[in-house]
């Protein structure tokens, strides 16, 4: 009988036979793979100016699973980015003018999908 020992092998290492001198060393240190950030889900982005004496506001809509915290702290990043005001009103957060390309990036750095919607 055939003990663990005298097991076949399954085939040939085909890179048993290469010399190895004369080649390069490798790397020293191999870096750590890149952690992709997983999605935190859409959110959209509006520009509203109804109901606000015609001043355009931009309004993130859509979030899920956040609580009111949160929602503050990226209001807050949010107006400093932007240079101006802003208020979290009714689950959604409210910053003053039209910055949707300001406002977009600082989602996507939060793990957000920011999406333009609306007009």
């Amino acid at each position: 009988m055939d003990g663990p020992d005298d097991q076949q092998k399954f085939g040939n290492n085909p890179f048993a036979s290469l010399n190895i001198e004369g080649l390069p060393p490798g790397p020293e240190h191999i870096p750590e793979p890149i952690e992709r950030k997983k999605s935190r889900g859409r959110v959209d982005i509006l520009r509203n100016k109804a109901g606000r004496g015609g001043k355009t506001v931009t309004v993130i809509t859509n979030f899920v699973g956040i609580g009111l915290p949160e929602k503050e702290k990226l209001a807050k990043q949010m107006q400093k980015a932007c240079g101006t005001g802003g208020t979290v009103k009714d689950g959604h957060i409210e910053i003053q003018g039209d910055k949707r390309a300001e406002v977009a990036r600082i989602l996507e750095e939060a793990g957000f999908r920011p999406v333009f919607a609306g007009g």
